[in-house]
């Protein structure tokens, strides 16, 4: 019979921190609106323009050439999905925006599809935010938004826009796709920011 010392528990459990309404998954959840775009790398264009009217623009091999970053995150869905500890591999925003040389105030991220998202400028600065080219060590599949997404992880997954082509800086905010179909302007998860009402 085994004996133990008084407030022995057992082996602690490492504490999970999720947002309100959340639940953790294994699977990484497969959600758009309308059919997946296959961009050729040969033919996939990245262009930043600014308030300015300059616009800067990468081929896939330049954009492949920038320094890029390992980056470990938990990921949160509006639809209540959060995977934590996901690994990627990106060029941070912040790079890019200063290797175009463009200002604004808000951004919005354009995508291969048509589908549009939203930005105020300061959450894509200070190492919040990538535009991602690899998941968990591999090419990241187009139907998580390869060639290339934004990674935005503070924010609900919506605003880690797959399937990016252009970054539009300018001064006034611009309400995205599921932001002009009610989902938040912002989506901070933390706080549950899932709809305009919330």
């Amino acid at each position: 019979m085994a004996t133990f010392s008084p407030g022995f528990t057992g082996r602690q459990r490492p504490r999970v921190s999720l947002p309100p309404g959340q639940y953790a998954t294994d699977g990484f959840p497969v959600l758009s609106a309308g059919a997946t775009p296959r961009v050729p790398l040969d033919r996939w264009r990245l262009e930043i323009s600014g308030t300015d009217g300059a616009v800067r623009g990468w081929s896939w091999d330049e954009f492949r050439a920038l320094d890029a970053e390992q980056i470990t995150v938990d990921i949160h869905c509006v639809t209540r999905w959060s995977k934590l500890g996901t690994s990627w591999k990106g060029v941070p925003v912040e790079a890019l925006l200063t290797g175009a040389g463009v200002t604004g105030d808000f951004l919005v991220a354009s995508c291969y599809g048509g589908y549009t998202t939203n930005l105020p400028i300061a959450d894509v600065l200070d190492g919040k935010a990538w535009v991602a080219f690899e998941y968990d060590g591999r090419p990241l599949p187009a139907e998580h938004g390869g060639p290339a997404r934004l990674l935005v992880p503070h924010l609900y997954f919506w605003k880690s826009a797959k399937w990016l082509r252009a970054l539009r800086l300018q001064d006034h905010d611009e309400p995205g796709f599921w932001e002009q179909l009610g989902y938040h302007n912002y989506g901070d998860p933390w706080q549950e920011q899932r709809h305009w009402g919330d």
